[in-house]
């Protein structure tokens, strides 16, 4: 099923007796349910009419009982099932509960017409080998939130000033995406801020997001690798004798130099083995805009010349650890031999 689909008929006033929401997007899923709580009852009904469950802590067995219980004081039921073993695909670990899916499977088939159930499954995958989940496939019950890509988070930010009656350009969009990270919920704050200082009918430009939105840690280190490959040594010490006013230790900042050099290294390797933007993703475990952006600063540098200087980062944080280097001075050294 997808989520326009779900609109469609809660417009209509259908609610379906089950939805199953898995996938990364937790920001997402979450507004999902606050939609579907809008839809399904009343403020004044909610209180009684929505119930929480966790298989972590509860057999399914309570759930589908609750499930099937009809609702007090209220004119319909949601029950709410934050789930991480009950349909998920294996994590590692086995959960100390016991669970019975007969019984689920068993409601399922014949639901409470009054009750509305929706499990949020903490997993990227279902277990498509269990029956309950192979059932809930076949009666369209399945919602993915899988991370949106750039382009579609770019969207998003766009339309979410525009629903305010802000005007958001793109570029000032790439700019607050590259300062932000891609969390939603991060993002959503910050365009809701930024969209409180363009006032009603107004306008969000660069310079506004670089005023009102700090730099992150990550960015400015991005920032100053790029500067360092383009030979602009001067904007690269400015940035790092910015990072050291905001008492950023040098040890940290040599360690997310270090991560970048590895990502960089690790997205030329894949794409060798002719790996898409979101086969890198999925095997690095970043999002597709990182490995975007990775990949773009990969291009100033040759595999032999990242591993190089992986490895003169590795001497100069044992250095830096052992006392043997004056932490500020020798990072600022291997910066001037980047440029070099």
């Amino acid at each position: 099923m997808e989520i326009k689909d779900a609109a469609k008929e809660w417009k209509a006033g259908q609610f379906r007796p089950v939805y199953v929401l898995y996938g990364k997007d937790r920001y997402r899923m979450r507004q999902f349910i606050d939609a579907l709580t809008d839809k399904l009852l009343p403020p004044e009904e909610r209180e009684l009419g929505i119930v929480k469950f966790d298989t972590a802590e509860t057999p399914i067995e309570e759930a589908v009982a609750e499930a099937d219980t009809l609702p007090f004081f209220a004119s319909r039921k949601l029950v709410l099932i934050r789930d991480a073993s009950v349909l998920a695909a294996a994590q590692g670990k086995e959960g100390k509960l016991e669970h019975g899916t007969d019984s689920l499977l068993a409601y399922l088939k014949q639901p409470c017409e009054s009750s509305v159930v929706v499990f949020q499954v903490m997993a990227e995958k279902l277990d498509e080998r269990r029956k309950v989940v192979k059932w809930l496939k076949e009666q369209d019950a399945l919602i993915a939130f899988q991370e949106l890509q750039e382009n579609e988070l770019l969207q998003w930010t766009v339309k979410r000033a525009e629903e305010q009656g802000r005007t958001m350009g793109r570029e000032a969009a790439q700019l607050l995406l590259a300062r932000t990270g891609t969390s939603m919920q991060h993002l959503a704050h910050e365009v809701d801020k930024l969209c409180l200082h363009a006032g009603s009918g107004g306008t969000i430009s660069n310079e506004d997001v670089e005023h009102l939105i700090a730099s992150t840690v990550e960015e400015d280190v991005f920032a100053l690798i790029d500067a360092m490959a383009s030979l602009h040594v001067e904007k690269a010490l400015k940035l790092y004798a910015e990072l050291l006013l905001r008492r950023e230790e040098p040890i940290k900042i040599a360690a997310l130099i270090a991560r970048q050099f590895r990502i960089m290294l690790q997205v030329k390797e894949l794409e060798q083995h002719n790996y898409s933007p979101q086969q890198m993703a999925g095997q690095l475990g970043l999002h597709p805009y990182a490995v975007k952006l990775a990949a773009e600063k990969a291009k100033r540098f040759s595999a032999q010349t990242l591993g190089k200087h992986l490895s003169k980062l590795a001497e100069l944080d044992y250095g830096m650890k052992t006392g043997r280097v004056d932490k500020t001075l020798g990072l600022e050294l291997f910066l001037l031999s980047l440029a070099a």
